[in-house]
């Protein structure tokens, strides 16, 4: 039994797997994240491993407890990858978006994938059918857009994603939410199209805080799943453990 934990900016998600099947999921913010834990394991008393990810900052007491616990593997840079990392800068590529490539790399083997995580940032990540590594985009997220507008301007207020969008804003909410929520997608549908182009066999994964939101607004065939980071660390630490 193994549990995977993704450490965000502001929230941890945890699940925990036996084999590829899920058995649970648990999400919660950094601040409470000892209590949480102590839950957890006192539920789970019988885990095998778990696996971690992080890209936000998890308080050293609260690690700590973790190793303590159960054996533990902290991904990073030096971990075993199944992809051959071909980008510029590999020691700048977000440990998270590594995960996400590990799992499309496994999931879905001898394609192209495009990976699109929609969360804080939009990430884009590109692994070709020879499972290299090329790159891809980074852009402000959906909550960031709204925040930016207010922080950068006197007048326009601090709004929330909504369902009640249309392209043609009739007022000042209704024009930014229609600038936001539009603009995303139209950058999410343009980086598909252009990917595409170059790859008829293009498999596109969606993931990420905001992915089920807008799996229904877009027009392209996708695979949405908006914990695929958890399931890619259940197969990256497997991968990991068959290859040691």
């Amino acid at each position: 039994m193994l549990l995977t934990i993704d450490v965000g900016n502001t929230r941890i998600k945890v699940a925990v797997f036996e084999h590829n099947k899920q058995l649970d999921f648990f999400i919660f913010e950094t601040t409470e994240a000892l209590k949480n834990f102590k839950n957890i394991f006192k539920k789970y008393s019988h885990l095998q491993k778990i696996t971690l990810s992080s890209v936000g900052k998890l308080d050293e007491e609260v690690l700590d407890y973790i190793k303590s616990q159960f054996p533990t593997e902290i991904i990073s840079h030096h971990s075993r990858f199944p992809f051959k990392n071909l980008y510029s800068t590999p020691e700048t590529l977000g440990i998270d978006r590594m995960v996400l490539a590990a799992g499309a790399t496994l999931q879905f083997p001898s394609q192209n994938r495009l990976i699109i995580d929609a969360g804080t940032c939009i990430t884009y990540d590109y692994v070709n059918s020879n499972n290299e590594y090329l790159g891809g985009a980074i852009s402000p997220g959906i909550s960031i857009r709204y925040k930016s507008l207010n922080d950068y301007t006197s007048k326009l207020p601090l709004l929330s994603i909504s369902e009640d969008f249309k392209i043609i804003g009739d007022s000042t909410k209704s024009a930014i939410h229609s600038g936001i929520i539009n603009g995303v997608i139209f950058e999410i549908e343009g980086f598909i199209s252009q990917y595409s182009l170059k790859n008829q066999d293009l498999t596109i994964i969606l993931t990420g805080g905001d992915a089920e939101f807008l799996a229904k607004r877009l027009k392209n065939t996708i695979f949405a799943n908006s914990n695929f980071l958890l399931e890619s660390l259940n197969l990256l630490s497997q991968y990991i453990h068959q290859n040691d």
